[in-house]
């Protein structure tokens, strides 16, 4: 016990708080024992191996070495707008690439369609806006349609002010590729849609305002603008008045040109909401403001301001979107996509960007490469005109959005010299004229009373082309056969525009022809129709001119059903339906040939009797001529 210097401490030692000091006091030098003591008993095994001591690793370090052998990832394989690289770098990258059609190489040019079309946004103004035109061309707008977009909306709710250049910019775009201009209007519908529902007043001024500049490039129909100030107006708040009146100084001066009758409503609207609803004492002020512009002709909100009316009239390509029409954003535009037929689209966008801008490809090679490349141009396009085929359209998509066009232009006009001017400005096709003609007459039937305006405006079209003069005649055998599907209102209307057409000689009496005045090929709908019709036109041609005219000898077959003397029980039908419509004068000739039928049946019978005495004593005498020859 006198040598046992490796006791340990106990809890009550102050020294054994710390573990370090506890370790280096047991291996503390002790006092060496004398060499005849004993060894102090110890209880570790003998087989036990003696310790080994831990190694600590830094884990810094660990990563860093890890780090050194893990492959580096490919910057242009991450999200878009990933790591920047330099643009030396990026051509070497791009020349090191051997594959044109590989996703890395895609990858590389669509960042750097999206940083040129950006960049040619963000630098637009009223100067440069030709040279930008003619910049934005040589880049593929064609794959880069929603990028294209999605720049002009950006910039747009970034400079306000410069809402009228990007309008500008998209519309002479959209006269080459009607799909951007398309995408456009259809993304700021449904932006203002959603800004709409959740009451996002900035994000409603900024896309009502870029609306109404496409409207005013006739980008968008005038249809969209009245829907959206109806919407706004409807239910009328501080906000959405201010949004209206903001809107409409924008477009007021071009709605006020092309419908007048829309635009008076919505100024009718305005004057309403002013007098009797509850909106603050600015919002008043605004509307008044907006009375006083409109009376100023709107003199200080031009539709297209100087140096951006770059686009003629006629090579505008107008979308009809309406607000209630089920769109789609088409927001897989907007990101990279790999194209199994990248090269040979870049070849064909080649061709249409040379095709817009008149370019020829410059530069000449040697005989032997300019032989292979017309011999691989002749091959593409003997595979392209195989690959060609022809598309129709089962679903008739394009004759309602035409007939769409034709209702409402009809019905935003206030004359119908005006309308007239309209609808032979949008450059009918061939082949549509029969559709104008018979929309003009669905137009008419729909209404709750006949207005006039339907048949000089009928009468307009006969009068420009004998093609709607035909196209109207087709329509009153049409609309004849089928007059038992209306009601009596329609069929009033229907009948009554035709005898405007027929009592100013705009389609041909002999249409009548279908007309037949009898027991058995008549209904009820068809008699109200033939009475309609006959008394319209007595009431502007007389009784004395329609006799004249029924009278006439070159028109006599026209008429033979509707006067008919065939048979005395249908001439007697004739004259007692046209004397119960008050048109007796009208069934003289008739009842003078059912006085005379008698006698001429007479007559006829007579002749029919000497007709067969002729020929019994022609056929005698040839029989006993035959007779006698035989007997010589």
């Amino acid at each position: 016990k006198k040598y046992d210097v490796c006791r340990p401490r106990t809890m009550s030692d102050p020294s054994s708080s710390s573990g370090d000091e506890q370790e280096q006091r047991v291996r503390s030098p002790s006092v060496e024992p004398p060499a005849d003591a004993e060894a102090p008993v110890t209880h570790q095994k003998a087989d036990k191996p003696p310790e080994e001591k831990l190694v600590e690793r830094d884990p810094r370090a660990e990563a860093r070495e890890r780090g050194k052998t893990k492959a580096e990832p490919n910057p242009m394989m991450t999200k878009s707008g990933g790591a920047y690289i330099p643009p030396a770098r990026l051509r070497m990258m791009q020349q090191q690439i051997q594959d044109k059609n590989s996703a890395e190489y895609q990858r590389m040019s669509w960042d750097a369609l999206k940083k040129s079309i950006n960049g040619l946004i963000n630098k637009v103004n009223v100067s440069n806006i030709q040279n930008i035109v003619l910049e934005l061309f040589q880049e593929n707008l064609v794959r880069g349609r929603g990028l294209l977009v999605r720049s002009c909306i950006q910039a747009q709710a970034s400079s306000p002010g410069f809402t009228h250049v990007y309008a500008a910019l998209m519309a002479v775009v959209n006269t080459k590729f009607p799909a951007n201009g398309e995408l456009l209007v259809t993304r700021l519908v449904l932006q203002f849609r959603r800004a709409f529902k959740r009451g996002d007043k900035p994000v409603c001024l900024n896309t009502a305002k870029f609306l109404a500049h496409l409207v005013n490039q006739q980008v968008a129909h005038e249809v969209l603008p009245l829907e959206l100030l109806t919407l706004l107006l409807d239910r009328p708040t501080n906000d959405s008045v201010e949004v209206s009146v903001a809107f409409l100084k924008e477009c007021g001066q071009y709605l006020t040109e092309v419908s007048p009758r829309g635009i008076n409503a919505i100024f009718d609207r305005l004057r309403h909401i002013l007098h009797e609803s509850d909106i603050d004492k600015r919002v008043q002020y605004m509307i008044e403001v907006m009375f006083q512009v409109r009376k100023d002709g709107f003199s200080e909100f031009p539709m297209r301001p100087e140096g951006l009316d770059l686009i003629e009239e006629e090579d505008q390509i107008t979308h009809m979107i309406s607000l209630d029409d089920e769109l789609a954003a088409q927001d897989a535009l907007d990101v990279f996509k790999f194209d199994p037929d990248f090269q040979l689209n870049e070849e064909r966008y080649a061709e249409i960007r040379n095709e817009i801008l008149g370019e020829e490809e410059s530069g000449s090679e040697g005989d032997d490469e300019s032989d292979d490349e017309s011999e691989d141009e002749q091959e593409g396009q003997a595979d392209a005109i195989k690959t060609q085929m022809d598309i129709t359209d089962m679903t008739q998509t394009n004759l309602l959005n035409f007939r769409k066009i034709i209702y409402l232009t009809i019905q935003s006009s206030l004359d119908f010299e005006e309308c007239a001017h309209k609808l032979l400005k949008m450059g009918i096709k061939p082949g549509l004229e029969p559709e104008l003609c018979n929309m003009i007459i669905d137009c008419c039937s729909q209404e709750r009373s006949y207005l006039k305006f339907y048949g000089l405006l009928a009468a307009r079209f006969c009068a420009v082309n004998r093609v709607y003069q035909e196209g109207f005649e087709q329509c009153f055998a049409e609309q004849y056969e089928t007059v038992h599907r209306l009601d009596t209102n329609k069929l009033r209307h229907v009948a009554k525009i035709f005898a405007h057409l027929l009592f100013t000689e705009s389609i041909r009496w002999d249409v009548m022809e279908v007309i037949k005045v009898n027991e058995f090929d008549t209904t009820s709908s068809s008699r109200i129709f033939i009475k309609e019709l006959f008394l319209e036109i007595s009431q502007f041609m007389g009784i004395e001119l329609m006799l004249s005219r029924f009278r006439d000898p070159t028109l006599a077959m026209g008429f033979a059903g509707v006067f008919p003397k065939d048979n005395p029980k249908n001439t007697r039908f004739s004259i007692n339906f046209f004397t119960s419509i008050g048109l007796g004068a009208l069934t003289e000739d008739m009842r003078e040939h059912l006085k005379n039928a008698p006698k001429l049946i007479m007559q006829q019978q007579a002749l029919a009797m000497e007709r067969a005495n002729a020929a019994a004593s022609s056929s005698e005498s040839s029989s006993s001529s035959d007779s006698s020859s035989s007997s010589s």
